[in-house]
């Protein structure tokens, strides 16, 4: 009796969360959405950086002996961070110290920053110790702005999403680029993936796995301070060519002679 009492609960809240989506689906398409959370056109050049340091906190990631995820995710993107300003462009970072954000909090700040980009620095494991190399990812479809709930779940995925994601994909191509260059490991591509921290980002965003803390290899690679800099590098050079990318596709502004000008 217990067990069928649970499953009828079970079964209501699905179908109150159902309803409940398609009343959201229903009011943002008879409503239209407020300006202050316009996207940026793909044309448009970005202005802000978010770097996502991985992990933190008590949430310490992939781990090997002393070395720990969440100290070289933040390590290489203060690098970024350095090398970004250096080129004048404006950083955000979702953590300063060994703190822990949540998933969620990680996207609502980036979606809170107009007209930016978003790049998370992640660091792999696998259960084989021969897997190594870099590879980055990028959400194939991002959920439509106050629908993040549904990306927890898979069905709903493309009834949600907008076109295929193509400025989250050129700017993971350009990074994954300057990786495999910079650093000469084994080049794993770029991959689509809905990971949480990019499918519920509103902006062009990317997912950095920058080596396989259970190979031994890159693990003697990632200890190197002159290692990390040049993935930090690679990694700025791949959002500068990203902008370069939105800069050409602007189109020039036009120019009007004022009244009674000759």
């Amino acid at each position: 009796m217990a067990r069928a009492l649970r499953n009828t609960v079970a079964w209501v809240g699905l179908l109150l969360m159902i309803a409940s989506f398609a009343w959201l689906q229903w009011t943002s398409k008879s409503k239209p959405p407020p300006t202050s959370t316009r996207a940026p056109a793909p044309h448009e050049a970005f202005a802000v950086v978010v770097l996502d340091p991985g992990h933190g906190g008590q949430d310490s990631g992939a781990k090997v002996g002393n070395m720990l995820e969440k100290d070289l995710t933040l390590d290489v993107a203060q690098r970024v961070d350095r090398l970004l300003q250096a080129q004048g462009l404006a950083t955000v970072m979702t953590r300063v110290g060994d703190a822990y954000v949540s998933l969620a909090e990680r996207a609502a700040l980036t979606n809170r920053v107009p007209n930016c980009v978003f790049v998370s620095i992640h660091f792999n494991e696998d259960n084989k110790p021969v897997a190594s190399g870099v590879e980055t990812y990028y959400a194939a479809h991002q959920v439509t702005p106050g629908l993040s709930v549904a990306s927890w779940f898979p069905f709903l995925w493309r009834a949600i999403s907008a076109s295929p994601n193509v400025e989250s994909q050129n700017l993971a191509g350009f990074i994954q680029e300057g990786l495999a260059a910079r650093t000469q490991a084994l080049n794993r591509g770029t991959k689509a993936e809905q990971f949480f921290v990019i499918a519920n980002v509103r902006h062009p965003a990317v997912l950095v796995e920058g080596g396989f803390l259970t190979n031994k290899e890159d693990i003697a690679k990632l200890a190197s301070d002159d290692y990390r800099e040049q993935m930090a590098a690679a990694i700025s050079e791949g959002i500068i060519r990203y902008r370069d990318l939105l800069k050409q596709r602007q189109p020039p502004l036009a120019v009007s002679t004022p009244e009674g000008a000759e």
